[in-house]
């Protein structure tokens, strides 16, 4: 029995991280949201069956940054390192967190597979991408709702966390890349870690 596990970390510990598994039958036997490393380690260290999951983990925005209006917005789309004017001081163009690097690491070591994904780079892939501001209520609902009748998958009708619903999408690309590893390319790697994305939109997982 194999198991899809897609983890949605967050960049700190005061914001909640999404941890979600498919098994074999497409079915979503867990779902949870975790906080600190340590309970994100002691899922992993407690899950039985480790060895037989493959595993999909967000990269984290990172949150440390100079302040200031412009720098915040310019961070994820300024290419500042081009400009001499602009040096880069502090790292504040670095725009992933090696948040939870070296644990994942050591569970690579003992031979567990990992891979990492851009989260709105996969929405995108998956036609998961609203027009509403992301994470925000309405973008929260829509997504559940797509997850539902898209890929139908059995969701509750009331308001899922969007870190759970981060966490779903992680899990089918998860699924895809051992079902289907000609639909999943290589975009970049991170930390050592492939970051990988879908050629074309997925099966939904009623016909899977």
């Amino acid at each position: 029995m194999g198991y899809y596990i897609g983890l949605s970390l967050a960049a700190s510990s005061g914001m909640d991280s999404g941890v979600a598994v498919l098994d074999e039958d497409n079915k979503l036997i867990f779902l949870d949201k975790l906080y600190t490393m340590n309970d994100v380690m002691y899922f992993f260290d407690n899950f039985s069956s480790l060895k037989y999951s493959k595993i999909c983990v967000s990269l984290v925005w990172d949150r440390t940054m100079l302040n200031g209006k412009w720098r915040i917005l310019g961070k994820p789309y300024q290419l500042v390192a081009t400009n001499p004017l602009m040096p880069n001081r502090e790292g504040w163009t670095q725009r992933y967190s090696t948040r939870g690097c070296e644990y994942f690491r050591s569970l690579n070591e003992k031979g567990i597979d990992i891979s990492r994904f851009e989260m709105y780079l996969t929405r995108q892939s998956m036609n998961l991408n609203s027009c509403y501001k992301e994470r925000s209520p309405a973008d929260c609902k829509y997504l559940q709702q797509m997850l539902r009748f898209e890929y139908g998958l059995d969701l509750p009708s009331n308001m899922m966390p969007m870190s759970q619903l981060e966490a779903i999408v992680g899990a089918i690309l998860a699924r895809e890349s051992v079902k289907n590893p000609d639909n999943i390319k290589q975009i970049s790697t991170f930390r050592d870690f492939a970051v990988i994305d879908f050629v074309h939109q997925p099966a939904n997982l009623i016909s899977a």
